[in-house]
């Protein structure tokens, strides 16, 4: 799916604390694309521009629960470590902040920090902040909206118990950097709740036509959970899962299974999105 977030390297004075950060949400990040490829460099940061459609599916019923509450209520179960009563949460990629009342209910934080970079989606996550204000089962929990790149957070070091990384990392260009941020922001046995569709559905025909990402990058469900490991983070098995769910089914979005005509088997099938919750070692 869909966000614009910055992936390019940035002079640390403007991203880290204390040096007028803006507030602002998401979008689509990634880093200067071999081969010359022509993307937008807003600030000088060039990414990938989502489409109209895009950004107009980051509003919809289906990407609230169909995506991001099933993947909140999947990545709840997969922590086995001890959280603190009230986390503090960094949303990386928070888009319009959708994702803000369904992390507070679930995970019931003090804090969420809401991390982007594409400056008209943080206005509309900013209005997000402030209906969860207004709702007595979110009302506790208190929400900043910072602009910010993904491979130089804004934020300092052991600052937050939870990442949360959504659906963001398949735009990122420089994914090592950013998951050594995500690594660097965290508290010591701080939890990364990673969320990703694989190459297998973001090279699908429909995605590559409705959506625009860095291909380049993308990776199957293996090679994130590798890369997730080599970065200085651990989790078993059982931290670990594999949804098969229907939108992620491009051939034919899950009509063949809902048909009792076939069902794919794990193991026997190219795996669609990877969720882990991952603790950060010492």
């Amino acid at each position: 799916m869909s966000h614009n977030h910055p992936d390019q390297k940035q002079s640390k004075d403007h991203h880290r604390p204390g040096n007028n950060v803006q507030s602002t949400e998401s979008s689509s990040v990634t880093d200067r694309v071999p081969n010359g490829s022509p993307y937008g460099e807003p600030d000088g940061v060039p990414f990938v521009p989502e489409t109209a459609f895009g950004v107009w599916f980051l509003r919809t019923h289906t990407w609230e629960h169909h995506v991001l509450r099933v993947a909140i209520d999947d990545l709840k179960r997969l922590i086995d470590t001890p959280l603190p009563a009230t986390p503090v949460i960094v949303d990386i990629g928070c888009g319009q902040g959708i994702s803000f009342r369904l992390l507070a209910q679930a995970l019931k934080p003090q804090r969420i920090i809401g991390i982007d970079f594409h400056e008209p989606s943080l206005t509309l996550a900013k209005q997000s902040a402030q209906v969860c204000r207004q709702h007595a089962d979110t009302r506790a929990t208190g929400i900043d909206v910072l602009h910010g790149n993904c491979a130089n957070l804004p934020l300092p070091d052991a600052s937050a118990d939870i990442v949360f990384c959504h659906q963001t990392f398949h735009h990122l260009v420089e994914q090592e950097r950013a998951l050594a941020e995500f690594r660097r922001v965290l508290k010591p046995g701080g939890v990364l709740l990673f969320a990703e569709s694989t190459d297998a559905y973001i090279k699908s025909w429909v995605i590559r036509l409705l959506f625009r990402h860095p291909m380049h990058v993308q990776k199957s469900a293996d090679g994130y959970l590798d890369m997730i490991r080599r970065g200085g983070f651990t989790f078993g098995a059982h931290n670990v899962s594999l949804p098969y769910l229907w939108w992620s089914r491009a051939k034919d979005f899950g009509l063949l299974e809902r048909l009792h005509i076939y069902t794919p088997k794990p193991g026997k099938r190219r795996e669609t999105l990877v969720n882990v919750a991952a603790i950060k070692t010492d």
